[in-house]
């Protein structure tokens, strides 16, 4: 339950720092600063969180660990879930502070920050453009997520290059749909707009799916060496780490001696 409820607070920090950009402070940041907004607050996340769940809070990310047998089924599900109530949650946020404002807000006119393609797309790019790119970048993150992570890689890089290819995730496609690459962020902002956000949510859920499964089949494919599953690294790292400074160490001490 700690793992869940720490998916579901990073979830909704994610949605609130994005979509709040997005939604609040559009007009003074643009495209580049509501990119970063989404990126700056992964690349904290991975480094507080990550210790305690992973740091998914993204059902295409919990999605390709589960096809690299990273994390097991039943997990999985529950990471789903949690994900999806932080968003919901996150987005209700947002809806409150920007409706607090003198002005008011309503969702249904503001789209609050919601996924979208043809008339709703903010550069009017239709489906077909909309769901190629959800596919692509999608599978660049997760692609991104499984390679940082592995016990192979450079230790303590993984948040840096997360939240960097977040960013340019969003660079690329916030003109084409305001970004997505993550289920539970579009599910979020759509259960408030309802209507035309709903009717088009589909796409958002089925084109990261297919993007995490690409990624996850690539990463399987390309991966130096057999697989190292992530309850094996926690166990055996330590050791060996400890038996290659012991070895260093003897080394060092016989040159001395001799």
């Amino acid at each position: 339950m700690r793992r869940y409820l720490v998916e579901a607070i990073g979830t909704f920090v994610l949605v609130l720092g994005g979509v709040g950009t997005a939604v609040l402070a559009r007009s003074a940041v643009g495209v580049l600063g509501i990119a970063f907004a989404f990126g700056l607050s992964l690349l904290v996340l991975v480094y507080v969180i990550g210790p305690i769940s992973g740091c998914h809070i993204n059902p295409a990310v919990t999605l390709g660990l589960l096809v690299c047998r990273k994390i097991e089924p039943r997990h999985a599900v529950g990471y789903i879930l949690a994900q999806c109530v932080g968003a919901i949650v996150a987005a209700g946020a947002v809806l409150l502070l920007a409706d607090s404002g003198p002005a008011g807000y309503s969702p249904g006119v503001g789209g609050l920050g919601a996924n979208g393609y043809g008339t709703h797309s903010p550069g009017g790019f239709g489906l077909g453009g909309v769901f190629l790119v959800e596919i692509l970048l999608t599978a660049l993150l997760v692609f991104t997520v499984l390679g940082a992570t592995d016990v192979r890689a450079p230790f303590g890089f993984a948040g840096l290059a997360i939240g960097l290819v977040l960013t340019l995730c969003n660079l690329i496609s916030i003109p084409m749909d305001g970004t997505s690459v993550n289920p539970a962020r579009s599910l979020g902002p759509a259960v408030f707009v309802g209507g035309w956000a709903l009717g088009q949510l589909w796409l958002f859920i089925v084109a990261p799916v297919i993007g995490a499964l690409l990624a996850a089949a690539g990463y399987l494919a390309l991966r130096p060496g057999p697989q190292v599953s992530a309850s094996t690294a926690e166990r055996d790292l330590p050791q060996e780490s400890l038996s290659r400074i012991a070895k260093e160490t003897a080394r060092l001490i016989r040159g001395r001696v001799e």
